[in-house]
């Protein structure tokens, strides 16, 4: 977080996720204070860029790919989603469900998968399992050594 606060405080086109004492300590304006909207979350760093400098970022061959989905409710609609990760062998790394703000019994999908979007086997995968979906978004591809 502070270094985030650092980076923020040297180039007025960044934001940080950072604690308000850090905005003290590097001179920053405070756009939201208690972003948590979850008493048991965790917290997940990511830098977030535009599409065309995210599509830039080469495989390393040591990548992650992380996604979220959402799927109708009905009987093996999981089973289905993830069919296209055996199909094309590609290995799910992790795989969290959290309520879908849009309804009782309905979810979204955090999945993080073995390897980069624009490898064959990962992207073969992700155009079929991106047809099992009701909400799809490729959320981007990094080295894992940077995780």
């Amino acid at each position: 977080n502070a270094e985030g606060a650092v980076l923020a405080s040297q180039d007025a086109t960044l934001v940080a996720l950072a604690s308000e004492r850090a905005a003290s300590m590097y001179g920053l304006q405070v756009i939201h204070a208690v972003v948590q909207d979850e008493v048991n979350n965790r917290t997940r760093f990511v830098v977030i860029s535009r599409a065309d400098k995210a599509a830039a970022i080469a495989s390393s061959g040591n990548d992650c790919t992380s996604l979220v989905v959402a799927i109708h409710n009905r009987p093996g609609a999981l089973h289905d989603m993830l069919m296209p990760l055996k199909q094309y062998g590609v290995s799910m790394t992790r795989l969290e469900s959290r309520p879908a703000r849009s309804g009782q019994w309905e979810y979204v999908f955090f999945i993080d998968l073995a390897g980069h979007a624009t490898d064959p086997a990962v992207a073969q995968a992700l155009q079929a399992l991106r047809s099992q979906c009701s909400f799809f978004k490729l959320l981007g591809s990094f080295p894992l050594d940077t995780y």
